[in-house]
């Protein structure tokens, strides 16, 4: 028996690459904000494995119903959406995309401006990928997001994102750096039992994925407690299958979750990061979606996570 996990948003870091025969790209221009005290306040809806959807306006068209993605780099449309804008798909060269199960060339379109609320955003391309985000109209990524502070309610449904102002973590809730060596993701320590593990937070990610290495590291448990075998749907169109099983304690700070299911796969996605051979664990909302507030501080290099009252 297997379980098909359609880890469609799980993007992680959207690498853009130039695709071959095609002249170098530039890097995509850098999110600026244009307004003095920009911040998007607002409820939002979620979709049934509860990823947060965000209303969207791209060049002043939509609103588009785009998931937030803390594990991608740079924002996303469907196609359906490079068409409603009136865009063709053959105006700008195309791009790789590194996805979590694969890789592909796929188009890309240039836009003038994303906004979010009062939120004002640039951006020069945005990869087109196939429509398999449960709905939504793409991904909102993290592009831009430097120095701002994100708030996330999943029990209000409801998201804020503004600058930061070094607000540090009120009582109730937990506090865990980011690292600094990783980058553009949302990488923490963590620990699985008495093993060390790098630890991506992914909004945009349906399931709780390990590394190989980790699972080697588990072997026991897995042995133990594996449960069957999962199919890795990623946005690329390329599966890939892994296997499930409970695992010991994680650690979060002094976050505890116990009896976590993860699903353990060697992803594409892992050695495009630089974690093949290291223990990893991409968390998705699974288990993101049992805490009750969630705060993404970017100037801080801070996560700060609320967990939920039984």
């Amino acid at each position: 028996m297997h379980a098909s996990i359609p880890l469609v948003a799980l993007l992680g870091l959207l690498s853009v690459a130039t695709a071959p025969g095609t002249e170098p790209l530039e890097e995509l221009a850098e999110v600026t904000v244009t307004a003095p005290e920009p911040r998007y306040a607002a409820p939002t809806t979620r979709d049934r494995i509860g990823r947060v959807w965000v209303p969207v306006f791209i060049n002043d068209q939509g609103p588009f119903r785009l998931v937030l993605d803390t594990g991608a780099q740079r924002s996303a449309i469907v196609p359906h959406v490079a068409s409603q804008l009136g865009i063709p798909l053959d105006r700008s060269p195309p791009v790789m995309l590194h996805g979590v199960t694969g890789k592909a060339i796929t188009p890309s379109v240039h836009v003038d401006m994303l906004r979010v609320g009062d939120l004002w955003m640039q951006s020069e391309r945005l990869p087109v990928v196939t429509d398999a985000f449960g709905g939504a109209d793409g991904l909102l990524g993290m592009d831009g997001m430097q120095g701002r502070r994100i708030y996330i309610d999943f029990r209000a449904d409801h998201v804020d994102i503004s600058l930061s102002r070094n607000r540090r973590a009120l009582p109730g809730f937990v506090a865990v750096p980011v690292r600094k060596d990783a980058g553009n993701l949302l990488m923490v320590d963590a620990m699985v039992g008495d093993i060390k593990v790098r630890t991506i937070i992914d909004t945009g990610a349906q399931a709780t994925v390990g590394n190989e290495a980790l699972r080697q590291a588990l072997w026991r448990q897995v042995s133990r407690h594996g449960r069957e075998a999962d199919e890795i749907v990623g946005a690329t169109g390329k599966v890939q299958s892994g296997r499930g099983a409970r695992i010991s304690t994680l650690r979060l700070g002094s976050l505890e979750v116990r009896g976590a299911y993860v699903t353990f796969s060697d992803l594409h996605i892992f050695d495009t990061w630089g974690l093949s051979n290291t223990p990893a664990l991409l968390i998705g909302m699974d288990l993101l979606g049992l805490v009750d507030t969630l705060v993404i501080d970017y100037r801080l290099k801070e996560v700060q996570i609320r967990a939920r009252q039984s």
